[in-house]
């Protein structure tokens, strides 16, 4: 008898919605493309109910760890990763400005990180 628990198809889809979540938040951590903390954030979410020792990984991790505690506990962001995660978006939307990427491109990214720094910046601040 195993002592890990059967993969459900439940299980499967949380499993591959957490890895893939931690992928995109691993880029987002190395490319001022998209923000990181949102995709951290799922990840821990999906593998709460799918892998237990990737939830526990991620929690004590040092540095996505906090994030999510914070996010958990508290329902916030802490201020130096809002100024973080908005500052890498406003790098991002200056480099699209300055490749002189098409209009409708600029104006998707734009809105999109319009709304996402409005949504980190709505956010109470954690205390980490």
């Amino acid at each position: 008898m195993s002592s890990r628990p059967d993969l459900t198809p439940r299980r499967l889809f949380w499993l591959v919605v957490g890895g893939l979540a931690l992928a995109l938040g691993l880029i987002g951590a190395l490319l001022p493309v998209m923000p990181t903390a949102p995709f951290v954030i799922v990840a821990a979410f999906a593998f709460a109910r799918s892998s237990p020792q990737m939830a526990h990984w991620l929690e004590t991790h040092r540095t996505f760890g906090p994030v999510i505690i914070n996010w958990r506990d508290h329902g916030g962001i802490a201020p130096r990763y809002k100024a973080l995660s908005v500052g890498m978006m406003a790098v991002s939307m200056t480099l699209a400005l300055f490749l002189a990427l098409p209009p409708v491109v600029l104006a998707v990214q734009g809105t999109c990180l319009a709304a996402a720094s409005l949504f980190i910046l709505t956010r109470p601040n954690g205390p980490h």
